[in-house]
Order: structure tokens, then C-alpha cells, then sequence
């Protein structure tokens, strides 16, 4: 199993978090990719370039966009993601990120969920920060995050709704709400912004595992300070998979109109169900009827199972405790007729064992060049044949 340690000594934002994704080997070429499928209004793209902080070499990221004035409402950023053609995953993750914000800033500005207004975490960078760092962890295979406690220091800030104390509101309500550890820092600037905060507080376990290492990544802070301002992350892997608790809900459903499953799925991965399937069955009486099985970490079993009984007609369900084997997985790009093309390898003993291509990079070459699906993922499928064994 692959994952990775924040190593925030410096305190964490969300550029500093994708530059060490990019550091720790992610594409360029596929984030900007990936983040064309999200079609914002506004003509985006990430930079990477290679800087010093102190004596440490380190990777800066710089969002370019054509208009990123655009203030956004959370239902706003989630329409967004959830109709964009990216991986499901992804989506999950992304949503998650941002409920975390949402729910910290309701609470610090005392209005409901819904009335919430984003503006520096509704911004363009925010949202490219989030969404890329989804699209990050996912390209490298990273399944379990971990963190370091973080700094915090003192002083104030200046945002829209004027000077406000370090650390800023919402971030001390994120870090509150996931009871964060918090080492004090000497620093009277913002070491760890809220975008940062939501990143590490939805998806981190503030511990350091057990791992082999195999890279590492660091990204640059923006600021110059007595020290090196940078975020290291270390990527390794495990084999411990038998130690990931994980969970498998299942229900008979045939009394519900089968047209709602769809969302229904779309919950459960928004909710962080690993896998979510359905299979045709009869029940008594020759009934047709579905069956609802979710695959998820012990950790999601209460959210997840609270949505299957809110979301469907389902008077309850079973669940059991299941242990997962899976191979390693890593992407790369490969070259075609058709340009680069994204495959995911799977490794087993370290060795390539296959390479498909991503479906969806493919469907967006082949409208683009007028072309069928086909020939592209053809083409992909073949290239990738040369990386494996």
C-alpha cells in the first residue's frame, strides 16, 4: 500500500502541498489535464520552477488564470467538481476538502451551511489547490495520509472581512474541529492558511506511520523566513494492508424507483466509499430486486451507513469486516499519435505486470482530434505495452 507523510514543520498551504506532489514525481502535463475537465469559466494552467529556500532546493507552483476574481458559494465549487469528468475519486475527495472549509466558516461567521460565501478559499488558487492535490494523490496511489503536528504563530492578517488574529478564524476552527496537535512557532505570519488546514484535517491521521521510503517531495512556501519555508512530503509504502480496517455494507433494495440509485451512488463516493456497486438480484416472491454493496474504510462505516438509510427505502443493512490485497499502482504518461496519452501501471514484487490507459484523457484526445475512442485507447494500450516487464 502506498501513502505518505506531511512533514509540516513550516506549516502547510494548499500551493506548498501541490508543488511537493509535483516534487514527489507527479505529471505536470496530467494535473493541467485533469483540471481542464473541471471547465471553469476562467482559462487556467499550473507552473512548477525549481527555487531555494535557505539552503533547500524545493518546487514553486504559480496558478495562472485569465480571470480569477469569481467569489463562489459552496454549492457553487461542489456543481462544479460533481459535473466535471473527473475520476470519481477525485471528486470524493475534493468535496470532502471543501465541506471541511465550508462547515469551519459557517461556524466562525455564525450563518448556515448554505449561506456560506467563499472569498480567499473560493478563489481560483484554492480551488485549483484542492482539486490538484485530489488529482495528486491519486495519480501517485497514495491511499493513506499522515501528518506531522503543526505550527502556529502569532500576529495578524489582512483578508476581506479586514485585520483579523493568527492563526486566522477558520483555520482554528479546522484545526479545532479535527483536533489537530499544535506546536507553537515563533513566526508572527501565517504558517498554516485554511486551505492548508482542511487538506490535512479531511484526509490526514496526525501520526508518523511505519513506512519504506521511496521519495520525497518538497514544496516551497511563498515566503522568505529564518528558516527553510518549505513542506516535505515523504512517499514510501507498506505491506501491512491487512492492518487497513475496512468495512462491506450491503442491502437488498426492490421498492425503490431504480433511476435514485445513481445519486445515491454519487453520495457514497462523495462520502468516501472506496467502491460502490450494484447487482441485479431476486428476492421473495421472484421480485426483482438490487443489491447495494459499499467497500470502505472502518473509519467512514457510521457516515456511510447513515446515507444508504436517509438516501434509500433500505430498512437496514449488514456489514462486515473484509481484508483487501491489491497490487501497486503508478501512472505515467506514454507517447501516441494522438499525443500523450495518461496509463496507470500495476506492479507486483516490483515488477509492470499491465498499463491501461486513463478512459477519460482518451475520450478527451478522441473529440478533440475527431477521431474514435477506440483507435486512442488502442494506441495508449500499445504504447504501454513497452513499460511492462
Amino acid at each position: 500500500m502506498k501513502l505518505a507523510y506531511v512533514d509540516a514543520f513550516s506549516g502547510v498551504s494548499g500551493d506548498m502541498f501541490l508543488a511537493a506532489l509535483l516534487d514527489a514525481g507527479l505529471s505536470l502535463q496530467i494535473l493541467n489535464e485533469q483540471l481542464a475537465f473541471l471547465d471553469l469559466p476562467e482559462a487556467v494552467t499550473v507552473q512548477v520552477e525549481e527555487t531555494h529556500k535557505g539552503a533547500l532546493r524545493a518546487s514553486l507552483v504559480t496558478v495562472v488564470a485569465s480571470d480569477s476574481h469569481h467569489h463562489r458559494h459552496l454549492e457553487d465549487i461542489q456543481r462544479i467538481i460533481t459535473e466535471s469528468r473527473l475520476e470519481d475519486e477525485v471528486k470524493a475527495t475534493s468535496l470532502k476538502v471543501f465541506q471541511v472549509l465550508a462547515e469551519a466558516e459557517a461556524r466562525v461567521h455564525g450563518v448556515p451551511l448554505e449561506h456560506v460565501h467563499f472569498h480567499e478559499v473560493g478563489a481560483l488558487d484554492s480551488i485549483v489547490d484542492v482539486v490538484g492535490t485530489a488529482i495528486g494523490l491519486h495519480v501517485l496511489g497514495i491511499e493513506r495520509l499522515y501528518a506531522s503536528a503543526l505550527p502556529y504563530g502569532t500576529g495578524q492578517i489582512n483578508t476581506e472581512h479586514g485585520p483579523l488574529p493568527l492563526p486566522a478564524p477558520a483555520t482554528l476552527q479546522i484545526l479545532s474541529q479535527a483536533h489537530v496537535p499544535l506546536v507553537a512557532s515563533p513566526a508572527q505570519v501565517e504558517l498554516v492558511t485554511p486551505t492548508g488546514a482542511a487538506i490535512l484535517a479531511a484526509l490526514a491521521t496526525f501520526e508518523r506511520p511505519d513506512l519504506t521510503l521511496e521519495r520525497i517531495g518538497v514544496g516551497a512556501g511563498r515566503r522568505d523566513l529564518p528558516w527553510p519555508n518549505v513542506l516535505r512530503l515523504w512517499v514510501g509504502c507498506t505491506k501491512a494492508e491487512q492492518d487497513l480496517p475496512m468495512v462491506l455494507l450491503e442491502t437488498n433494495i426492490d421498492d425503490m424507483n431504480p433511476q435514485l440509485l445513481g445519486a445515491v451512488m454519487s453520495r457514497l463516493f462523495e462520502a468516501g466509499a472506496r467502491d460502490v456497486f450494484f447487482t441485479p438480484i431476486f428476492m421473495k416472491k421472484n421480485r426483482p430486486a438490487t443489491m447495494l454493496s459499499v467497500i470502505a474504510r472502518r473509519a467512514e462505516e457510521a457516515t456511510l451507513t447513515k446515507i444508504i438509510l436517509e438516501q434509500t427505502t433500505t430498512l437496514g443493512l449488514r456489514a462486515q469486516p473484509i481484508s483487501r490485497v491489491e497490487a501497486e499502482r503508478e501512472f505515467t504518461t506514454v507517447d501516441t499519435p494522438y499525443g500523450a496519452i495518461p496509463v496507470k501501471l500495476k506492479i507486483l514484487d516490483g515488477t509492470r505486470l499491465q498499463a491501461q490507459p486513463e478512459y477519460d484523457a482518451c475520450v478527451k484526445v478522441a473529440e478533440a482530434m475527431g477521431v474514435p475512442i477506440g483507435d486512442v485507447y488502442m494506441e495508449a494500450l500499445l504504447a504501454g505495452r513497452t513499460l511492462v516487464k
